[in-house]
């Protein structure tokens, strides 16, 4: 080829390739194989080292890292990047609303849109492109100076080095906000445990140290990604943009990935609601939401709202309760899990995070606490997310007085006395009819994802357990109602109920039964993994350690685990008992009602319930139901209990069916 047609063959590849992540990056509709992208990429960097004449800094080729700095140059931000005013409850965003009517000389009857944005917990940026290329990207510093960046923004594979329209504006001043999904977040964090480095706080945090990377390619390793919230300035365009909904349309037109949780909407009151809903999702997203942000709709007003000293008169910050806090730990506790293993549990002085009141947090295993340094008397960042376990990320270690401790695993086991035995990274206690390894493994089996025997609180395990009268977990099936009415607090009705749930749980799919014997490693996906490639008991008794390697889904830790499960005679005693006291095994088609008038209809739940949601969620899908963890017009039914939030608003909108716990039982009864 010519010098030409290799300079028109490097632009076609780089105009395609930034097309497709456009496609997968802000759109998720690829119309290209992973394959047939690699094939591309891998044309275009071969002719561009081949070619350096034609080297373009917005290659898409760049992503993968660049030249490294020594230090960052400062830049002067043509426009101010101000702050937000910050609004804590619903009555802070009603005065926000009132001030801005005031100040327009409104009446307060008035409606005033507003477009509502979810305030993400990451790091704010400006890129600046000119005639559709990138050409500086900056931190937002003090607001008025910030950090050059570009080399690293052009390694966020969602961020365009091109525009993807056709005449695109002469000058264009973005801002959004960089920030890392929770996953990823995760796998930092543990990457830097295993090299003995500090870990981040939290994913701002983290996110802030991976962008500021003086190497691009350490930042390219990050895997951050960047939504845009903000036209800031535009010059040389084809269309006026005459409303904030209709600027982060055209930035997704762009090129831009913008958040679907954005919404428009006409007053206050709606505002408040999506505001609702945001919060009460933001577990189940992928990345952090610490809140929302409202803004005037119209450019027009916001013009005339104008700006203070230090933020803009349009526009406040609503922040969610803190799901993170600091606080100190007072001493440091051993808990005795189903297989034996200790585990730390850090008690805290009381602290609320995100409106719970924590006092306990996991420290997982003692080569954590090593890792992460942390001692007795730390002040130390602890989190929580919806029903996770909260965890101690950190300790403040420039807090310390000397007055912290060291903490020892203890030689003998808390509970029995018996032996502690190290077994790689876990302490174990070598007495297997130790009590509370009984009663959790008790507690295991019983449950909803077991065997789903309802009505065995912890309370009458642990009767059951110190007086004897269950010795493993077979003898389950030994209990009547006689039996059952001899332990404290349990009547007549109770015992009855109790006595039907355990015959109720005799017929159990494999994969349920294998999850409820309690080996080690074998979580549920993992015991579906063995019913679907051993078919029966028997087969997975005699299962060797190389059939389960060759299982995909089984590393070698599960396979040693469950060759030794097997190879132990007190538990193949355990299962021959429970095979005698008449398990059987269904199939997934048979475990529940096959003729159910729910099965593939969808449910969602909201409220205060009488029992706890999984209980309800594994009815639904024992029918064939399908549970649903948001609100959209494909939802069919929305069960409501006390005090509903913003879903049941969302579902009225979208006429869905509406019903409490009586009718949903109903519709289970069918």
């Amino acid at each position: 080829m010519s010098k030409d047609e290799i300079r028109k063959k490097i632009e076609d590849l780089r105009f395609k390739i930034n097309y497709h992540n456009y496609r997968y990056y802000v759109l998720d509709d690829p119309i290209i194989s992973d394959s047939e992208y690699d094939e591309m990429m891998k044309n275009l960097k071969r002719l561009e080292d081949e070619n350096p004449e034609f080297f373009d800094e917005n290659s898409p080729t760049v992503k993968v890292g660049g030249v490294a700095l020594n230090k960052f140059e400062k830049i002067e931000h043509k426009i101010p990047m101000l702050s937000l005013d910050d609004g804590f409850d619903d009555n802070d965003i009603f005065e926000f609303d009132r001030k801005i009517k005031r100040f327009l000389k409104m009446s307060e009857s008035d409606d005033i849109s507003y477009f509502v944005e979810p305030k993400f917990d990451g790091l704010s940026v400006c890129l600046i492109y000119q005639d559709g290329s990138l050409f500086v990207a900056s931190t937002r510093g003090d607001g008025y100076v910030g950090e050059n960046v570009t080399n690293n923004v052009r390694t966020i594979k969602n961020v365009p080095l091109k525009l993807v329209i056709d005449n695109p504006p002469k000058y264009l001043d973005v801002q959004g906000e960089i920030l890392l999904t929770k996953d990823e977040f995760k796998r930092i964090n543990e990457e830097r445990i295993k090299n003995n480095q500090p870990v981040f706080a939290n994913p701002r945090n983290a996110a802030a140290g991976s962008l500021r990377q003086l190497d691009p390619k350490e930042t390219a390793k990050r895997h951050l990604i960047m939504f845009a919230y903000y036209l800031r300035d535009i010059q040389g365009y084809k269309k006026t943009i005459r409303y904030q909904h209709e600027s982060v349309e055209e930035l997704k037109n762009m090129g831009f990935a913008v958040s679907e949780l954005n919404k428009l909407c006409r007053n206050v009151d709606e505002a408040i609601k999506h505001k609702k809903y945001l919060e009460e999702i933001r577990d189940d997203m992928p990345f952090e939401l610490d809140g929302v942000v409202l803004k005037v709709d119209s450019f027009e007003l916001q013009d005339r709202l104008g700006f203070t000293t230090k933020s803009p008169r349009w526009a406040i910050a609503f922040k969610f309760p803190a799901q993170q806090a600091t606080t100190k730990i007072l001493d440091i506790e051993v808990n005795v899990g189903r297989t034996g293993i200790l585990t730390p549990v850090a008690i805290l002085e009381p602290v609320n995070i995100g409106g719970v009141v924590v006092s306990r947090a996991s420290l997982h295993t003692m080569d954590e606490i090593e890792k992460k340094d942390i001692m007795i008397g730390d002040t130390v960042f602890v989190q929580r997310a919806g029903d996770v376990i909260p965890e101690v990320v950190k300790p403040v270690k420039d807090l310390r007085d000397g007055t912290q401790r060291r903490f020892e695993m203890p030689n003998l086991c808390p509970v029995c006395g018996s032996h502690i035995a190290k077994d790689g990274a876990y302490y174990r206690c070598t007495n297997i009819n130790c009590p509370k390894v009984l009663k959790e493994s008790v507690k295991h089996f019983v449950s909803r994802k077991a065997m789903n025997i309802d009505g065995f609180g912890s309370k009458i395990i642990e009767q059951l357990v110190d007086k004897g009268i269950v010795k493993d977990v077979s003898d389950i099936y030994t209990l009547n109602k006689d039996i059952l009415m001899k332990l404290d607090r349990v009547g007549e009705k109770l015992a009855e109920n109790l006595e039907s749930a355990i015959q109720r749980s005799k017929g159990i799919t494999f994969a349920k039964f294998i999850y409820a014997l309690g080996i080690r490693h074998v979580g549920e996906f993992v015991a579906k993994l063995l019913s679907e490639r051993f078919k029966n008991l028997e087969n997975l008794r005699k299962a060797s350690r190389e059939e389960l390697l060759s299982i995909d889904g089984v590393g070698e830790e599960i396979a040693d685990s469950v060759v030794s499960f097997f190879n132990e005679k007190k538990n193949l005693d355990t299962i021959d008992k429970l095979l005698e006291y008449g398990i059987y095994f269904v199939d997934d088609k048979s475990y529940g009602k096959t003729d159910s008038k729910i099965k593939n209809k969808s449910f969602l739940f909201t409220g205060t319930l009488s029992k706890p949601r999984e209980f309800y969620k594994e009815l639904v899908e024992k029918q064939g139901g399908i549970v649903r963890n948001s609100v959209s017009k494909k939802l069919d039914y929305l069960v409501v209990g006390d005090n509903p939030g913003s879903k049941l608003d969302k579902a009225k909108e979208f006429n869905i069916n509406i019903i409490d716990e009586k009718e949903l039982l109903a519709l289970l009864e069918g």
